[in-house]
Parts: C-alpha cells; structure tokens; sequence
C-alpha cells in the first residue's frame, strides 16, 4: 500500500477481536515509534507496554471519558517523556505516536490515540499522568504524553474520499 493509501485508510479504532497482537508486531510497531524524530536527537521518550488484561482493565479508568477500550484492548503502548531534557517533549512524543499509529495499521491492526497529557483520571482525583504513572511505577520527572491502545480491529470505518480533504484549510502564501 502506498503512503497516501495508507494516510487515508487510517481510522482510529475503538472496538478489538480479543485476539492477541504478536510480538512481532509489537516489536515492528515500537521501532516505528523509536524512529521518529526529535529536536536536536534527545529523544526524551520511555516506552511502556502493557499487555496484561488486568492492569489494560484499570488503565481504562485513566481518562474521564474515552479510554475504556483499553478494557478490550490486546495491548497499549505508554509514551512518557523526561520533561527536562527538552521543551518540546510533547511535539516529539506526538511523532512517535504518529509513527506507531500508521504502522499499526500498515500492519492490520487498529489503534486510537488516548490524550494523557493535560487530562484527568475518570474519578477526578488525579491527574491521567499521575494515575499512570502510579500504576506503572513511573518516576519524576517523566510525563505521560499519551496512550496508543492496540489490537485486531471488530469494526473497519470507510477510508476518506478525496472529498474529505479539507483543502480550504490550505493557504498559499499568506493566509
């Protein structure tokens, strides 16, 4: 499949068969990740897999709102930074999710971006970084960008038609 092919068959998935994503596949989609640029090579990632259906269950209560298919999710992958190595750790933390969304789905499998940065735990009490961080032992001074939740899709979305690009957000020249 062709770049452009791959960008417009894309979709965020929501729904998992249940069955399990190989560690082939696994390994493929976090060197995907592990590739991505970074301002002046800093690379201020951590990676953390989950793939034990408990703790994808309470990881599913990290976000008020829309990480609950973590619950039925095969895996998720866990982008936190170190905040000190550099300032922009959250635009380099968001390619390495792009990277790992579109390999996901050149591989067949389906992904969603959950917001972890910024966003608070479903009961309130906590943050989504603290509450992840919590559960996974991660240390100061590492912050959660965001979730990618991984699996074999249950659903398949269309692809975008040409008419789904909004070209009118293009400007030339000046705006």
């Amino acid at each position: 499949m062709d770049l452009f092919a791959l960008l417009r068959t894309r979709r965020s998935i929501r729904q998992y068969t249940g069955q399990p994503v190989s560690q082939e596949d696994l390994r493929a989609i976090l060197g995907a990740g592990l590739l991505a640029p970074s301002s002046r090579s800093r690379r201020p990632w951590e990676l953390v897999v989950v793939r034990d259906p408990a703790m994808l269950e309470q990881l599913s209560h990290c976000r008020q709102g829309s990480a609950r298919m973590l619950a039925g999710a095969a895996a998720a992958i866990l982008v936190f930074a170190d905040q000190t190595r550099t300032d922009v750790w959250t635009e380099d933390c968001a390619l390495v999710m792009g990277n790992m969304h579109l390999m996901a789905h050149h591989l067949g499998l389906g992904s969603c971006w959950i917001q972890g940065r910024l966003r608070q735990a479903e009961d309130g009490q906590e943050s989504t970084d603290a509450y992840c961080r919590r559960l996974l032992g991660v240390p100061e001074p590492y912050a959660l960008e965001a979730i990618l939740s991984l699996g074999h899709p249950a659903v398949q979305p269309p692809a975008y038609t040409p008419e789904d690009i909004h070209w009118e957000k293009v400007h030339w020249e000046s705006f």
